[in-house]
């Protein structure tokens, strides 16, 4: 007979913690919550803070970097399953946002992480890291979707493209929240999908 388990395992301390500073970043700001507040509000002692993280800024580090892997299994299941981009958009707008990591739930704090790593040059290359990733994604996406009936002649600028309306609609929320509607880049998308012609279906 198995014994039970009564101590957590390190993955279940991170997401403890992710959660934890996600909350605290939201009612503190990052740059004043301290690392004493985050574990406190996970409810472990600074020393298990520690036993997984240097410092908050590494904590971020992988914050982002949790995201972005969930961000590509999540994304590559649903094309798995939705090869017609009409069909991949319409599952990305019905997908439950709660049940996501702390930064895929909450889009305005992924951004302000990134607008603080970016602060610091030597972090950049992290950031880097990151944005290569998303690209690779969506250029999967866009090169295993039909657009019209055809193909998108070149999936990597065209995943450029997308990163940079996602990030923009992320930034106006974050400065003008009353006329940047949370489902703004899903509607781009969609308009730029009937713009180059009826879908293959």
């Amino acid at each position: 007979m198995s014994r039970l388990r009564t101590r957590p395992t390190r993955d279940d301390t991170r997401d403890k913690l992710f959660d934890a500073a996600a909350r605290v970043f939201e009612q503190e700001g990052i740059g004043a919550a301290s690392i004493e507040a985050i574990a406190a509000a996970a409810g472990f002692t600074r020393g298990a803070f520690y036993s997984n993280f240097k410092s908050k800024d590494e904590l971020i580090i992988a914050m982002l970097e949790d995201h972005v892997e969930q961000s590509v299994r999540r994304n590559l299941d649903l094309l798995a399953q939705h090869t017609d981009l009409d069909d991949f958009i319409a599952a990305l707008r019905a997908m439950d946002r709660s049940r996501q990591d702390p930064l895929g739930r909450s889009p305005l704090l992924h951004m302000e992480m990134i607008l603080y790593v970016a602060r610091a040059e030597k972090r950049r290359p992290e950031l880097a890291k990151r944005l290569r990733a998303r690209r690779k994604l969506v250029a999967d996406i866009v090169a295993g979707a039909q657009v019209g009936g055809m193909k998108v002649k070149d999936p990597s600028w065209a995943a450029a493209v997308v990163l940079a309306l996602e990030d923009g609609f992320r930034l106006h929320r974050l400065i003008d929240p009353d006329t940047t509607p949370a489902d703004s880049f899903l509607r781009a998308i969609g308009d730029l999908r009937r713009a180059m012609g009826p879908s293959s279906r």
